[in-house]
């Protein structure tokens, strides 16, 4: 089956920003952003062996949300002055490695990836999300797995990385997949400073998990055993009911790229050159040889 690799570019950005610190050129250019990205996406195709991938960026807020909630991400700070150019080159980085970059005007990468998940799915094309958003939990089953290679998710020390499919995410959160919404509505996310209702991820788990889901649990408000939960519930009921509407991904926009045009084809010449400005020995050493080895197999192929 083939496969479709979506990554969530400013979470890997900063990732790798905050992961290698004190890094940059003879000219005294920062490059620990340009470096870890570059090494994580190319560590990605490796383990992962995707037809397809792209890079998913968020460009502004999404009028929806914002409407519904004013404050929302208002907590998050200013990206840091040393990451701002080494975004730029790393979204002009990303097409060499071989991916492309995808984005619309006020939407974020996570509905985009959902989009990209569904229509994928419905041409029987596995995928495979690298991410650490939330939201992106709800879309995991038989044909949607998420990437990862946080210690605590894999099943042991040896593993590089671990795949989530529908078995390790219901493990993760306590309820199926489709149901993380439910929790999230009650629980809130304070990443993005959506306000809950005082109720731990746990325990809305536990909740969902026995009424079946938000509908059901806030129709039965009355048979909820702990009275300070149902006193919760029942004052936090219309955020409840918004939250449930700002974690829903929106899943219904147009590809801004075609899915056929998303075949992963590094342009091994302009990579090298963009490295070798960042004066990354070993990886520029790693591309050379890798450039070489694929130059070999094109003109046997030709013969």
């Amino acid at each position: 089956m083939m496969k479709l690799l979506l990554v969530d570019g400013h979470y890997y950005v900063y990732r790798s920003f905050f992961a290698i610190p004190n890094l940059s050129n003879s000219k005294g250019e920062p490059t620990n952003a340009i470096f870890g990205f570059t090494k994580t996406l190319r560590l990605m195709i490796k383990h992962l062996q995707p037809d397809f991938g792209a890079v998913l960026w968020d460009e502004g807020m999404p009028e929806r949300r914002v409407k519904l909630q004013p404050a929302y991400k208002e907590t998050r700070k200013e990206m840091p002055l040393p990451m701002v150019p080494q975004l730029d080159y790393i979204q002009k980085l990303t097409p060499l490695i071989g991916f492309k970059n995808v984005s619309l005007p006020n939407t974020e990468a996570d509905d985009l990836m959902g989009c990209y998940a569904i229509a994928a799915c419905a041409k029987k094309i596995q995928v495979v999300l690298a991410t650490n958003d939330k939201d992106l939990f709800q879309l995991v089953g038989p044909c949607v797995t998420v990437y990862t290679t946080a210690k605590a998710d894999l099943a042991s020390p040896k593993e590089a990385f671990a795949l989530l499919g529908e078995e390790q995410v219901t493990a993760k959160w306590g309820v199926a997949p489709k149901l993380i919404g439910d929790v999230l509505a009650i629980a809130g996310d304070s990443v993005d400073n959506i306000p809950g209702a005082g109720i731990g991820r746990n325990v809305a788990a536990g909740l969902i998990r026995e009424f079946g889901g938000l509908q059901n649990l806030l129709g039965s408000v009355d048979k909820v055993k702990s009275t300070r939960t149902r006193e919760k519930l029942a004052t936090a009921r219309e955020q409840i009911l918004q939250n449930r509407h700002m974690v829903e991904l929106d899943c219904n926009m147009e590809l801004p790229v075609p899915l056929d045009d998303l075949k992963i084809k590094p342009d091994y010449p302009r990579l090298i050159d963009a490295l070798e400005k960042c004066e990354f020995k070993s990886l520029l050493q790693e591309v050379r040889e890798e450039a070489a080895r694929v130059g070999q197999t094109v003109q046997a192929q030709l013969l």
